[in-house]
């Protein structure tokens, strides 16, 4: 099935082999240096559990696509999301709060209590939707007050808004342009560019090419792929119904709600096929909780 030279890195399967695996977490490494600010370089990382259960069994658990800790403590989500969730920047601030809560301790050996000091949460979520009308795509968010001033300064969320980097070949200036370039542009390459010479992107080239996976891995990329290609018919099938809905409800909410009852659809139909919650989820858009309802229901 797969008929290009190198794996699409918004598969499952393609983030995963290219910011997930141990051997190759110099690439991860890497990437966030290139989107964290200067201050806030990482030399090493460890990656932990990406399933965080809540501090009550009745509240909701979370589910991330990569989670790690650098050598200071400081904790790393992130996060790839391929199409528009309502209440999507509700879903990070969510997530930033369990590496938060975690780091409660139940008392210090001289009896006085843990003293509430955090390590540092950073939550970059890399977007293949647009979800302001900025023509920023690079966006750091923090903590400020009223005259713009940090407040806390252990909190950032990254947002990167990929569609929006329109920058060609010819005008990518530095290591950030060419990162973001490479994930837009991936799947679509023959062979690696000449002006990646740098360790990082040959190392990308070279983990990323299909060829180069064993038969296992092979198998399982073109399984996600094929669900990603399907999980992009139902979203442009959604938009188009919601165009022609839209003539007669209003434009904006008739695509809304064709994409909410194609994605429930493709939810049905690939939980039937038996693919985990967390993938239903990673490709529908839908939450793991929507998902959960739905696996329910059927």
């Amino acid at each position: 099935m797969a008929t290009s030279k190198y794996i699409n890195p918004f598969t499952y399967f393609g983030f995963k082999k290219l910011f997930g695996e141990e051997d190759n977490k110099d690439i991860l490494i890497d990437f966030l240096n290139t989107v964290l600010p200067e201050e806030d370089k990482v030399y090493d990382l460890t990656y932990k559990s990406t399933e965080k259960l809540s501090a009550h069994q009745t509240d909701r658990k979370a589910i991330f696509d990569l989670y790690c800790e650098n050598e200071k403590g400081e904790k790393f989500i992130v996060e790839l999301q391929r199409a528009h969730q309502t209440f999507f920047k509700d879903r990070t601030i969510y997530y930033s709060t369990f590496p938060i809560q975690e780091q409660a301790t139940k008392g210090q050996p001289d009896g006085k209590g843990w003293k509430y000091e955090l390590k540092a949460v950073y939550v970059i979520s890399l977007m293949d939707f647009k979800f302001d009308l900025s023509e920023d795509f690079h966006h750091v968010v923090e903590l400020k007050n009223q005259r713009n001033e940090i407040f806390y300064d252990k909190l950032k969320f990254i947002y990167l808004e990929l569609p929006k980097f329109k920058k060609s070949e010819s005008e990518l200036s530095n290591h950030f342009d060419k990162w973001i370039y490479i994930l837009n542009r991936l799947e679509s390459f023959t062979e690696a560019p000449a002006f990646y010479q740098e360790y990082i992107f040959k190392k990308i080239f070279s983990i990323t090419e299909f060829t180069a996976l064993d038969k296992a891995d092979q198998l399982r990329y073109e399984e996600d792929l094929k669900i990603f290609r399907d999980y992009l018919n139902t979203l442009d099938t959604a938009v188009e119904k919601g165009r022609k809905q839209g003539k007669e409800e209003g434009l904006k909410e008739g695509m809304k709600a064709g994409e909410l009852k194609k994605a429930i659809e493709t939810a049905k139909s690939m939980l039937q096929d038996g693919l985990d919650i967390e993938k239903v989820a990673l490709y529908s858009g839908l939450s793991i909780d929507e998902v959960k309802e739905i696996a329910d229901s059927i």
